[in-house]
Order: structure tokens, then sequence, then C-alpha cells
């Protein structure tokens, strides 16, 4: 897990392998089995790690009903601009905020060819672009609750243009 900077803000870049079960009859990654890549890379990037375990720095979230906090999707969009072929070298899913909300964050998502077999002079493809709206919310009476100050100070920095969706007709 790495932190890098693009023109505008700090993405982080989340390695995540695909497995052979991720694939479809077409012989690519099958779209529900998107949606479970992309929150593979949430938690590795959000949730705070297990004593031994490393993890980029806005991994500050305890979420779980054991913590009283639970995270909630309400919402989510995917766009397909190529289809993710099997590959033994993980995912590069970078990922960003478009927004940070009272008690709510929109994650933004590339999900890219991995970094190690990227062409220097094409660079990386973007199979898909994608946004989860997260909501924080009290696990024993199911309101909201606001970020705290330790996760917008691990967030803000990862804060960019939230993705602008191609017109649909």
């Amino acid at each position: 897990m790495t932190e890098a900077s693009s023109a505008s803000h700090q993405r982080l870049h989340i390695p995540i392998p695909l497995r052979w079960g991720d694939l479809d009859a077409y012989n690519h990654v099958n779209n529900t089995s998107m949606l479970k890549l992309l929150e593979e890379a949430r938690v590795r990037a959000f949730w705070l790690p297990a004593a031994g375990e490393t993890a980029p720095s806005t991994a500050v979230l305890a979420s779980g009903t054991h913590t009283g906090v639970l995270t909630l999707i309400a919402r989510q969009e995917i766009e397909y601009l190529a289809p993710v072929p099997y590959q033994r070298h993980p995912l590069d899913i970078q990922l960003w905020f478009g927004k940070l909300g009272g008690s709510s964050i929109d994650v933004c998502y590339d999900v890219c060819s991995p970094i190690a077999t990227a062409d220097p002079t094409v660079g990386q493809t973007v199979y898909a672009r994608a946004t989860s709206t997260v909501v924080k919310v009290d696990a024993s009476t199911g309101r909201p609750l606001r970020l705290s100050s330790v996760e917008r100070a691990a967030w803000e920095p990862f804060t960019g243009d939230p993705i602008v969706f191609a017109h649909r007709g």
C-alpha cells in the first residue's frame, strides 16, 4: 500500500489480487466481483489494522458491532471502461475522497492495471471508475455518527475532485 500524489491531490494505491473465481464465463472480472474488490480496497485503506499488520496513514476507522460503529454503503456507482482480464499481479486500486461530509464520505476509485506490468510509455489501463458513499452509523441506534477529528485529519490530504461519470442518455 502506498500513497502518491496526482496533479491535484494524493491518492492511495491499494494492491488487490484477483482470484480465478472473480472471472465470469466471458473470461473477465464479473461485475459483482468488482464490488468485492472495491470493498477489500476500502477495508484495507480505512479500517484500523490488527496487531502486527501494516496499513496506510488513512487506516483510522474502528468499525464493527464490537466497536459500536458501523460503516454502511448508501450508494455505489461503477463505470466500466475496459474488461479486467485475469492476471497474477495485483490490481492497483487508487482511492481518494470526493467528499467528506458530516457523517458520510464519498470514496472514489480508479481500478487500474498492475503497476508491475505498466508500460512506462503508455501508463496503466483504467478498467473502471467508481464512487461509494459510506455512512458512519451508531450500531445500537442506527443513527448517523459524525466523522471524528482523527478521521478528518487522516483523510483530508486525500480529498480531490469527485468522479464525473459519463452522461447517461
